[in-house]
């Protein structure tokens, strides 16, 4: 039988269990960033690329709730790593009254691929319920001048290695035919698409490469073992890591760094590493 001084203690040892767990959530976890070093094997991937990196950066939710400070932090690592590539995969911006003067205070100087450097858009990029076109296209053009080059339904050679770029699915401009319509199927090519849901879509023919995604945040809070709660894709199994979705294709989803809701449990943020081999 258990008597009032076990009982007292075993309350207090749960009420300090959910104190640190829900501190950790909250001011650690958010901002404990993971580096993920990955290969990436590609077709017919010219000699001048094998063993050169793409770093991979998604949801940075640049505004009013993620700290500037520490965007700052993930760039100074992801310079420090020494890119040859860097691909942004949207969500740069989480909307809100002064997002634009944030965006030239952050992003002015933000991590450049010694090769080049690439991005698309994801879905709070388009501001109020994703329809806000004249947000996405101002915010497209001041990446751009920062050095970025924006694709949207559109490619790009980048270093031998053809990028092609999808539109924002949530925002009604994914359009898988019109972004492959001027790509080289002879060339090495990778995929950057902001929503993982892209993938299951028709239109992609013969592709048979990477897909870089972002937009799940991995969940953001998971208990381990288990799938994230909630997701914002369809396609429930699509929550972070690698994926074969058929055709020969691989799927890769970035857990993002940084979030809507400043919480994250089993689901640190993340800067992707790839190292480029021939398939």
């Amino acid at each position: 039988m258990v008597n009032r001084r076990q009982f007292l203690y075993a309350a207090a040892s749960v009420v300090a269990g959910v104190a640190v767990t829900g501190g950790y959530t909250r001011f650690g976890e958010p901002y404990w960033t993971a580096v993920v070093h990955r290969k990436m094997p590609v077709s017919n991937l010219p000699s001048a690329l094998e063993g050169k990196t793409l770093v991979q950066l998604s949801d940075l939710h640049v505004g009013a709730v993620v700290p500037d400070a520490f965007i700052g932090d993930v760039f100074a690592q992801v310079r420090a790593l020494n890119p040859d590539i860097v691909a942004y995969t949207g969500d740069f911006i989480t909307p809100h009254d002064g997002i634009f003067a944030q965006v030239e205070r952050v992003y002015g100087d933000l991590p450049r691929g010694r090769v080049g450097t690439v991005g698309v858009m994801g879905n709070h990029d388009y501001g109020a319920f994703w329809s806000e076109l004249p947000v996405a296209a101002r915010l497209s053009s001041m990446l751009s001048a920062a050095g970025t080059q924006m694709l949207s339904n559109t490619s790009a050679v980048v270093g031998g290695l053809q990028v092609v770029g999808m539109g924002e699915l949530w925002a009604h401009q994914f359009d898988v035919r019109r972004a492959f319509a001027h790509a080289d199927p002879s060339l090495p090519t990778i995929v950057l698409s902001h929503n993982p849901d892209t993938v299951d879509l028709p239109g992609w023919g013969d592709y048979d490469g990477w897909i870089l995604s972002g937009h799940t945040h991995g969940g953001q809070c998971k208990a381990p073992f288990l799938p994230p709660p909630i997701l914002p894709v369809r396609n429930k199994r699509y929550s972070a890591g690698e994926y074969q979705v058929g055709h020969g294709r691989r799927m890769y989803i970035n857990r993002g760094i940084g979030h809507s809701l400043p919480v994250r449990f089993n689901a640190r943020p993340e800067i992707t590493v790839f190292t480029l081999e021939r398939a």
